[in-house]
């Protein structure tokens, strides 16, 4: 557990660089028409009080490697329109009600408008990256730009795995099959790129950005299940997404793959019947009994112990990556997301 002071340094640090990448990012979006139907809902979601993960981890390796924030910040808001645009996109996939204690863009704005958001906010991410040419110069604008490409590209590979397990309705997965497909979905975009990005561009490009996979893989994939986790027993008004979504949605999440590999066959049956339904058809009672079985057979505890198991290589990973460097806010920063990230309650 991280102590009172210490978080609150955290949170403190987290909210400035959130802030910060915010008002710039907003500083990007064009001025023109048409306002109601698309720039004035790009700025929605982040509006709406996201954590800003990606771009803390961007502007923090950055510092630590001998940058400086003005230098990363172009990269860091490129980072948050792309996470928006994927949580835009994602709530339209999974039929979601409720983003960030709101409801989500299609169900206030119907879908195909909320599409053309998500399309514009990849669009407009491509220019803070073009402006790293005046203050990072071609070659490092260059790295960067094939750190997004790869970076995309994982992330809808993932994506696509996920969607297709559930089109599918594939109820023999495997722990590892999880682990995989959260690599590529979760672990690039929200801590191995933002990460690589950062200390890229505050080394000049002599740093090897390799040095972080491991590392932002064991965080990310941390993230992913505390998040997981939240979705199962979070506080709703805290949590901002709808308790039990991922039940409903059918997401083949660690503690559901879990289940369906331990309980016995009549209940796999069972299981196997109520997440072969389309959404609107799965009952309350049904998903209550989901609960119930993840309740039977310690899913929720199992879920905690392979996030904390997965906080702890990622603390191995910090002094291995990080132990070398000077002591700074930054790096005492990185070190307390590891803990905040399987410790928060939203």
């Amino acid at each position: 557990m991280l102590s009172t002071d210490i978080q609150e340094q955290f949170l403190a640090k987290l909210g400035a660089y959130r802030d910060l990448s915010l008002k710039t990012l907003i500083d990007f979006i064009p001025d023109r028409e048409p306002k109601k139907y698309l720039y004035d809902l790009v700025t929605l979601y982040p509006k709406r009080g996201g954590k800003g993960f990606r771009p803390g981890l961007c502007l923090a390796a950055c510092n630590i490697f001998g940058g400086t924030t003005a230098e990363a910040m172009n990269s860091a808001i490129a980072l948050e329109l792309f996470h928006n645009a994927f949580l835009v996109h994602d709530d339209i996939e999974d039929e979601s009600d409720d983003r960030r204690g709101s409801p989500t863009m299609h169900a206030a704005h119907g879908v195909p408008i909320a599409i053309n958001v998500g399309d514009a906010m990849n669009v407009l991410s491509i220019r803070p990256l073009m402006h790293n040419i005046f203050t990072l110069g071609p070659s490092l604008t260059w790295q960067v730009f094939s750190e997004i490409e790869h970076m995309v590209l994982e992330s809808v590979e993932g994506q696509a795995m996920e969607l297709g397990w559930r089109q599918d309705n594939l109820c023999d997965l495997k722990e590892d099959d999880y682990l995989r497909m959260i690599l590529k979905k979760t672990c690039w975009y929200t801590c191995i790129h933002p990460l690589r990005i950062g200390a890229i561009i505050g080394s000049g490009g002599a740093m090897d950005p390799d040095v972080f996979n491991r590392f932002g893989y064991y965080l990310g994939a941390a993230f992913q299940i505390q998040d997981d986790l939240l979705n199962l027993v979070g506080d709703q008004d805290k949590y901002g997404k709808e308790i039990c979504g991922d039940v409903l949605e059918g997401k083949r999440t660690l503690m559901l793959i879990y289940l369906l590999n331990t309980c016995n066959q009549k209940e796999k049956q069972k299981l196997e019947t109520y997440l072969a339904k389309k959404r609107s058809l799965r009952m309350p009672d049904e998903t209550e009994w989901v609960m119930k079985m993840m309740k039977k057979y310690d899913c929720i505890a199992y879920g905690r112990k392979n996030a904390q198991n997965l906080a702890g290589a990622a603390l191995k990973e910090f002094y291995t990556v990080f132990g070398h460097m000077p002591e700074s806010e930054d790096k005492q920063f990185i070190e307390s997301m590891i803990l905040y990230m399987i410790n928060r309650d939203y």
